[in-house]
């Protein structure tokens, strides 16, 4: 499984912020560090976010949640959810009115976590 390290989501920011407009910084390393490595935790040998595609959902809701850059949490959130799919394998089909919808609901707090599952779930290949 293709993880992200923290030097290539500041990276990726950069790159999305430079593009999109925003202001380039990390809030709180600590609180991109927590939504970087929640999706990989277990608890007695067993994965809290078993599936790729539960990591993924919890790597874009992590970030979104946590807010830990200056500005762009949404962006970075969702690029990263998407890559990280991709990157393992896992192709959606979605229209990008949908994507931001979920997402935007995510941030506030009118979606959760489970919710953001489903929207991948529901739009995989």
């Amino acid at each position: 499984m293709i993880k992200f390290n923290k030097r290539q989501v500041i990276m990726l920011h950069k790159q999305i912020i430079k593009e999109t407009g925003g202001e380039i910084g990390l809030r709180d390393e600590n609180l991109l560090e927590s939504a970087l490595l929640a999706p990989f935790q277990s608890f007695e040998n067993r994965d809290l976010f078993p599936s790729i595609q539960a990591k993924a959902a919890r790597i874009g809701y992590g970030i979104i949640k946590n807010h830990p850059f200056l500005d762009g949490n949404k962006r970075i959130g969702a690029h990263l959810m998407l890559v990280f799919l991709c990157l393992n394998e896992i192709e959606l089909t979605y229209r990008q009115d949908e994507l931001i919808d979920i997402i935007l609901m995510v941030a506030s707090s009118k979606k959760t976590y489970e919710n953001l599952l489903d929207w991948i779930i529901e739009h995989q290949n």
